[in-house]
C-alpha cells in the first residue's frame, strides 16, 4: 500500500472509529428517514438546502458534534488481500457482480454493514461489504474473491469502475455546489431532516453510494 494512501486511511481511522456506515444504513426505517443524494444548493446558518437526485429540495441539519466524511478517488493498486471493502455492483449471468462502485474501508470500520443486500444506487443493485481474499486481473478487468460471514462473492472491476475511499472531512468543504450523501436523515416534526453525518465528495467527486 503507497504511503499517501496508509495516511489517508489512518486519518480517517481517527474520525471514524465509531462511525456505522452501512450497517446503519441498510437497516433504517424507511418510513422515519430518507436517504439523500443530492448537492448543496445554499448553505443558511445551520441549514443545507440540497438539491436531492430526484429533484427534490430538502433542508438538512446535523446533530451536535456531527461526522463530516470526504470521498476521494483511490486506485485498485491500494486494494490489498485481507482489505475490508464494500461495493455497489449488478450481478452478472455466472453470479459475479459487476462493479459500479468500490470503496475501501478504513480498518476501524472493518466488519461494517457486512453481507450481501439489496441496494439502491441503481435498479436491480447490491451491495457487498466484505473482506478480499483475492485480487486476479483479467481481460475485461479485476477480478476481487470477496468473503462475508454467510458466503462469498466475486466482483468484476472494470476501468469504468469508480474506485474510492475516506478521509477526514471538515464542515468549511460543504458549500454549494458540492455533491453529499446521507444514509439515513431523520425526518423532523417541521418538515427538515436531520443527521450525525454527511459524507460528501472532495476535489469534485460525487460519492459513487
Amino acid at each position: 500500500m503507497s504511503r499517501t494512501i496508509k495516511r489517508k486511511l489512518a486519518a480517517a481511522s481517527l474520525v471514524l472509529s465509531s462511525l456505522v456506515l452501512m450497517g446503519a444504513v441498510s437497516s433504517a426505517s424507511a418510513e422515519d428517514t430518507v436517504r439523500i443524494r443530492g448537492t448543496i444548493e445554499s448553505v443558511d446558518g445551520p441549514v443545507y438546502l440540497i438539491k436531492n437526485r430526484d429533484g427534490a429540495e430538502l433542508k438538512l441539519t446535523v446533530t451536535d458534534n456531527p461526522l463530516f466524511v470526504a470521498i476521494v478517488k483511490s486506485t485498485m493498486a491500494d486494494i490489498k488481500p485481507g482489505m475490508f471493502v464494500g461495493a455497489t455492483g449488478m450481478t452478472q449471468a455466472d453470479g459475479s457482480q459487476k462493479a459500479i462502485e468500490v470503496h475501501i474501508f478504513p480498518e476501524s470500520m472493518r466488519g461494517t454493514g457486512e453481507g450481501h443486500y439489496d441496494w439502491d444506487l441503481k435498479p436491480n443493485t447490491k451491495m457487498t461489504n466484505a473482506n478480499v481474499e483475492q485480487t486476479v486481473g483479467g481481460v475485461d478487468g479485476q477480478m476481487l474473491s470477496v468473503k462475508y460471514k454467510d458466503g462469498e462473492k466475486k466482483l468484476l472491476v472494470t476501468p469504468e469502475t469508480a474506485v474510492v475511499t475516506y478521509v477526514a472531512g471538515s464542515k468549511d468543504d460543504l458549500k454549494p455546489g458540492i455533491k453529499v450523501f446521507v444514509g439515513a436523515a431523520k425526518k423532523l416534526p417541521d418538515g427538515t431532516l436531520q443527521t450525525p453525518r454527511i459524507t460528501y465528495g472532495k476535489d469534485g467527486l460525487t460519492p459513487p453510494m
